[in-house]
């Protein structure tokens, strides 16, 4: 089927932004959830199953929406012993202590030490499930002073720094596939430690691509951490004018290969909206047009806040955000067009 746009002209697109992505199970699920509902959630967990990269984004979203509700609270008074309503409390409680440390508020102490609780005793009673794991992962990144000596061990590699390894095995040794959100978990913490860098979090990118398999959305890393580095700059007044032209030379050209490499054109329920933006911005910034196209093609009308909000010309207004992103899109679909175009004019001559 031909992309919306296409049908109906650049100009009356409108981006669609919701956290459910290309899952429609869990946008079902949220509308019942942002009400307070839980028997939803239960439902849609129990088929999720083993599915460890679709349990950990689905709990990941959950988490966000339950956390402004009591819905996971009630669930446990009435199914105490049920796993995915230990694993959820845990969930919920590290975006609470996320939100708290993010806002500077008084609770944001207590609430650390109620999640990590939570997340200790989740894994405990389902030592095979990585999202506990994930969620002491998530929040190595609130402990600024280290307190925690998980936190602070020595790396794998000589290139990589010291952080919270220890952790990240045990997600990989529960979900050897490579856990997206583990490791951009890990990219938090050395974007939030004193004792690291932006520059860290770029190696230990560089250093997953090494080894993630085509296909896989770890190869979106160094895009993550590449914009991150972006951006700092222009927050503090260091970019270079033309920093932006960084997506058209090496060695970020490389890792935008890589990761434009096997990615899917049929979007499944678990991919993330947000690496194809991602993907989506660096091929358009660094001129790919014709690939860019078919990520956007794939995205259809889904869109998120990030990297477009980093590059457009006022950060702090959404609305310019979805301009960029908007422009972006209409750039490369049209150049894709015009360029298709003379290539079936010459296919017909040669018939």
């Amino acid at each position: 089927m031909r992309d919306s746009t296409e049908r109906t002209g650049l100009q009356d697109f409108t981006p669609v932004y919701h956290p459910a992505g290309f899952d429609p199970e869990l946008r079902a699920v949220l509308a019942d959830l942002q009400l307070g509902r839980w028997l939803a959630v239960r439902d849609l967990l129990a088929r999720t199953g083993g599915n460890w990269m679709l349990r950990t984004s689905r709990t990941q979203v959950l988490a966000a929406a339950a956390a402004r509700t009591d819905a996971v609270e009630a669930w446990l008074v009435e199914e105490p012993e049920s796993a995915d309503a230990v694993v959820m409390r845990a969930r919920v409680a590290v975006e609470r202590a996320l939100q708290a440390h993010r806002g500077e508020h008084t609770t944001a102490a207590l609430l650390e030490q109620e999640a990590r609780h939570a997340c200790l005793v989740a894994a405990r009673q389902i030592p095979v499930d990585p999202v506990p794991w994930v969620g002491l992962l998530a929040l190595a990144q609130v402990d600024t002073d280290l307190r925690c000596p998980e936190h602070w061990r020595v790396a794998w590699e000589d290139m990589l720094p010291a952080g919270p390894w220890g952790l990240l095995a045990r997600v990989g040794e529960r979900d050897p596939g490579g856990n997206r959100e583990a490791h951009h978990r890990v990219l938090q913490f050395f974007y939030a430690c004193p004792h690291t860098s932006v520059a860290d979090a770029i190696n230990f990118a560089q250093w997953t691509v090494s080894w993630a398999p085509v296909g896989s959305p770890l190869r979106m890393l160094p895009l993550y951490a590449y914009m991150e580095s972006y951006w700092r700059h222009r927050q503090d007044g260091t970019a270079d004018p033309l920093q932006h032209r960084q997506w058209s030379r090496e060695p970020v050209v490389h890792y935008v290969r890589r990761a434009f490499q096997g990615w899917s054109e049929r979007p499944a329920a678990s991919t993330s909206v947000v690496d194809l933006n991602y993907l989506a911005h660096a091929l358009w910034a660094g001129h790919q047009y014709e690939d860019a196209a078919k990520v956007f093609r794939a995205l259809d009308r889904h869109a998120t806040r990030l990297p477009w909000a980093y590059v457009c010309d006022d950060p702090g207004r959404p609305e310019a955000a979805v301009r960029e992103f908007v422009r972006a899109r209409a750039q490369c679909l049209t150049t894709s067009r015009t360029r298709a175009a003379p290539a079936a004019k010459h296919r017909l001559r040669l018939i």
